[in-house]
């Protein structure tokens, strides 16, 4: 938890540092009119910048009703309003869909290419062809490891199993002591890497738990089911936002006093976890994954910058826990955390 916190009170730290840099910069008067001006641009539709109206697709590996991917693409989409984009989303759980879906923004001939690579495999040759189509591609929360070699720009989002081991190291300090981890997507990398991370540095057991992410009811019968069967399960790790409320509702069902974690974040989570529902939440950031892999693409366009060094560029892992969730709540009610 030590870890966690400090992670939280430094990103606090930068964040205040930029915004008293910022302050001096400018007069009060100066700042307030910069902003007011931002605001009637925004209001008025207009971009922020003069640069051309360039063609941006992201593509995702999103599922229907998954509000995780909603935040991913309301920053994508502000971003793309101040640089003057024009932005085409799609998306598809199914690997091969989603390489079609990437094969269907080549032959549009987009300026630019933000793509997730839950499915490496299905995602591999279609990529690499829009690289050597001259697209400049840019990889978002999953596939970290292979976006490079498929010759993307940069990676931007958490690394999965720095992500998990974070939740185990905050399971030990809640003196835990047997989980299980539930996985609602077969086949999605990402949340393999998760669950072993959390076996990597959790002090107890950690039984993994495959379930239908799309049919919720089986979701909660199978948690349910799982917390009856063992009652020694003393935590629930979820993956994603809206699963958690599945896995608080089979807790209760089960008459289990198993604490419930998840990844991601949203407003219900937010609200949970404050009112302590749940015990912890991990947030990634995804409204700064798709909000920054727009401005990327657009600087690489207008002035042919890279981030990272090669290396990815971190969004998360952030533990928010009850002392946090209040901080959040208006951010998380807006949809942009």
């Amino acid at each position: 938890m030590a870890r966690a916190r400090t992670g939280v009170r430094a990103l606090g730290a930068v964040l205040a540092a930029v915004l008293v840099a910022s302050l001096a910069g400018c007069s009060s008067t100066g700042g307030k009119r910069a902003e007011d001006a931002r605001k009637a641009q925004a209001a008025a539709g207009k971009a922020a910048v003069s640069t051309p109206r360039w063609t941006f697709s992201m593509v995702t590996h999103s599922g229907d009703g998954d509000t995780f991917w909603d935040i991913v693409q309301r920053g994508a989409e502000e971003a793309a309003a101040k640089d003057n984009i024009n932005f085409l989303y799609s998306k598809s759980d199914e690997g091969q869909q989603q390489a079609q879906l990437v094969q269907t923004a080549i032959d549009k001939k987009v300026d630019g290419l933000i793509v997730t690579l839950a499915k490496p495999d299905a995602m591999k040759d279609v990529v690499k062809k829009a690289v050597a189509a001259g697209i400049p591609v840019i990889t978002v929360n999953s596939g970290s490891e292979e976006s490079k070699a498929f010759g993307a720009l940069t990676h931007i989002g958490q690394n999965e199993t720095v992500a998990g081991e974070a939740v185990g190291d905050e399971l030990n300090q809640r003196d835990r002591k047997k989980a299980v981890c539930v996985l609602h997507e077969q086949g999605n990398v990402g949340h393999e890497q998760r669950c072993a991370g959390v076996k990597k540095t959790f002090d107890g057991e950690v039984e993994n738990l495959y379930v239908e992410g799309t049919n919720m009811p089986d979701v909660q019968a199978s948690i349910e089911a799982k917390l009856q069967t063992d009652r020694s399960i003393d935590a629930v790790v979820t993956l994603g936002a809206p699963f958690a409320d599945t896995a608080v509702k089979a807790k209760r069902s089960a008459g289990s006093k198993a604490e419930v974690v998840t990844f991601d974040l949203n407003a219900k989570v937010a609200a949970a976890v404050k009112d302590g529902t749940l015990g912890f939440a991990v947030d990634q950031q995804p409204y700064l994954q798709g909000y920054e892999a727009v401005d990327l693409l657009w600087l690489y366009r207008y002035n042919a910058d890279v981030l990272g060094g090669g290396l990815p560029v971190l969004t998360g892992p952030q533990i928010i826990t009850q002392a946090d969730a209040g901080a959040l709540e208006d951010y998380t009610k807006r949809g942009t955390r």
